[in-house]
């Protein structure tokens, strides 16, 4: 019987490298996709289309995809906060944009000025234009969605089972095939991890949910482990464990790559990573930002046995 395969989303040149104080050239952000492609990652969060004066480290997206060759044997996700930032991704080789929402007005108002009835309405307008640009000569990128502060939001606190219920259920009636559900300050633990996504499917029983975990509070690998259990086969997760949230007080660093796939091929699952590679790529980029990146296998290495 072949192994259980699980999707790991490398989200580590997006959300690992906005919230770092390093500001790095497009280039230098192409070139760390390129490694971590090498390293097996097959599905990439590269870029993000959001204003630069927000977020400086995301500035030059369209160069970096630019610098990026085509490669049919990987899909180049952009993350896009609004009607806006789809457009410019429309105007690169992105493979799929993906739209982020928030659970809860707090977070929705700091991060994209926008509360969850207009982000909602945001998204649905994004995919009446998809679906009136079918049969259109240039191919439309495939479009996810991820839902931030599922566990816990830092204006407005915690987060209950029905409200993720609500707004997957609200994602879902739109069409959306995936659904990302993000713990975006690390607060979460696993037993309300099976609860969330007990509630989720139950809202949303055709669409496909991928898991992010921020590893701020040392419950990351056991809380992916609980989604495993759960039944998700989609998990984010950041090379060297670098990132957080700019507009997210205090939400430090994502669940590391090499980490999770220590954990998951040990247990007799597939990732298609190739775990030293990815070692070497979180110490490089640690050299490149300028710091010792905080995954545990980026100072201890693998284990042969």
């Amino acid at each position: 019987m072949s192994p259980r395969p699980i999707q790991i989303v490398e989200v580590g040149p997006r959300d690992g490298l906005q919230n770092e104080a390093a500001i790095l050239d497009p280039a230098v952000r192409a070139d760390l996709v390129l490694r971590l492609e090498a390293a097996g990652a097959r599905r990439i969060e590269a870029v993000s289309f959001v204003h630069p004066g927000r977020v400086p480290q995301m500035a030059g997206a369209e160069a970096v995809m630019a610098a990026l060759p085509p490669s049919p044997d990987h899909r180049r996700i952009g993350l896009v906060l609004n009607a806006k930032g789809y457009d410019r991704a429309l105007g690169t080789g992105v493979d799929e944009v993906n739209v982020s929402l928030s659970v809860t007005e707090g977070f929705g108002l700091k991060n994209q000025g926008l509360g969850v009835r207009d982000q909602v309405a945001m998204l649905a307008d994004i995919l009446a234009r998809r679906h009136n640009s079918d049969g259109a000569d240039t191919p439309v990128p495939a479009l996810s969605a991820t839902l931030s502060c599922v566990w816990g939001c830092p204006f407005d606190g915690e987060v209950s089972v029905s409200q993720v219920a609500d707004r997957v259920g609200e994602l879902a009636a739109l069409g959306v095939a995936e659904i990302g559900l993000a713990d975006t300050i690390g607060v979460g633990d696993p037993w309300s991890v099976s609860r969330k996504i007990e509630a989720a499917r139950a809202t949303a029983p055709d669409a496909t949910l991928r898991l992010h975990f921020h590893d701020t509070r040392n419950t990351g690998l056991a809380n992916a482990h609980a989604a495993i259990e759960a039944g998700i086969d989609v998990l984010d997760a950041s090379v060297g464990g670098i990132g957080g949230c700019p507009f997210a007080p205090g939400a430090t660093g994502n669940v590391a790559t090499e980490d999770l796939v220590y954990m998951l091929e040990r247990a007799g699952y597939a990732t298609g990573y190739d775990l030293d590679a990815l070692i070497r790529t979180a110490r490089w980029i640690g050299e490149t930002i300028g710091r010792p990146v905080p995954s545990a296998l980026s100072r201890a290495g693998g284990w042969a046995g």
